[in-house]
């Protein structure tokens, strides 16, 4: 497009005015019906704004801003089904060897390897391992979804009684290894995933000796139970730190 001059002068007066004014500003004389457009260009349209969809109302207890923790049913359903075994025991209609618990050789009762983390008969050694599952198993819970603890504390559990028949190390009850199963795969997924340097460990590695050292001072927590859910439990937590 053609640009226009930089300025007219006034046939009456002969001054120099503006090409953009339509009177001489020194005499009022007329210059031109009308001045010229200004040529802007193309100006950007501007930007569309994109409308968030509309936040759910805030349920109680819960920070704006901030996104609420489920609760972890995996979690509470394993302590659960291990405190109705206890209730169940403590009727006396049943023994720890109804409800799964391993003296000797399965002879085909392949189900005590996941029924027998669930018995005890010792309230301190209950006390401990279900402390362990509630904690690092709400952990894993919080992190990865249900499925993840549940699965190992099952995978752990069984392996570890597993161990235990396997070496003659029996009688074997109790979720010493499913416990130490989901501490390790904690502690592994922290060391080769995340590794923030965040995390207070010293609760881990009293958890873990305490578990350990309770395999070896009483006899139905197995020590083999305990190696078998550790190795479980750090497969496990190699698996989740490099998980695609």
């Amino acid at each position: 497009m053609s640009q226009p001059d930089l300025f007219v002068v006034c046939k009456n007066c002969g001054s120099e005015v503006s090409p953009y004014v339509t009177e001489c500003p020194y005499c009022g004389q007329r210059v031109r019906k009308r001045a010229p457009k200004l040529n802007r260009g193309a100006e950007p349209k501007p930007p569309k704004i994109k409308r968030s969809r509309s936040l759910p109302r805030i349920r109680r207890g819960e920070i704006p801003g901030i996104a609420p923790d489920g609760r972890p049913w995996g979690t509470i359903t394993l302590v659960v089904v291990s405190l109705l075994a206890t209730v169940a025991l403590s009727t006396g209609e049943v023994s720890v060897i109804d409800l799964g618990a391993v003296y000797g050789p399965l002879e085909g009762d392949w189900w005590r390897l996941v029924a027998a983390p669930f018995v005890y008969n010792n309230g301190g050694y209950e006390f401990v391992c279900l402390v362990s599952v509630g904690v690092f198993g709400t952990a894993l819970e919080r992190r990865y979804g249900t499925f993840v603890p549940v699965s190992i504390f099952l995978a752990a559990g069984a392996a570890g009684m597993a161990l235990a028949v396997g070496t003659d190390m029996v009688p074997a009850l109790g979720g010493n290894g499913a416990a130490l199963g989901l501490v390790t795969a904690w502690f592994v997924d922290y060391r080769f995933g995340r590794n923030d340097g965040d995390a207070d460990l010293l609760g881990l590695y009293v958890f873990a000796a305490v578990l350990f050292l309770m395999s070896v001072a009483y006899e139905p927590a197995s020590i083999a139970a305990a190696v078998g859910g550790t190795m479980v439990g750090a497969v496990a937590g190699y698996g989740l730190a490099h998980r695609t």
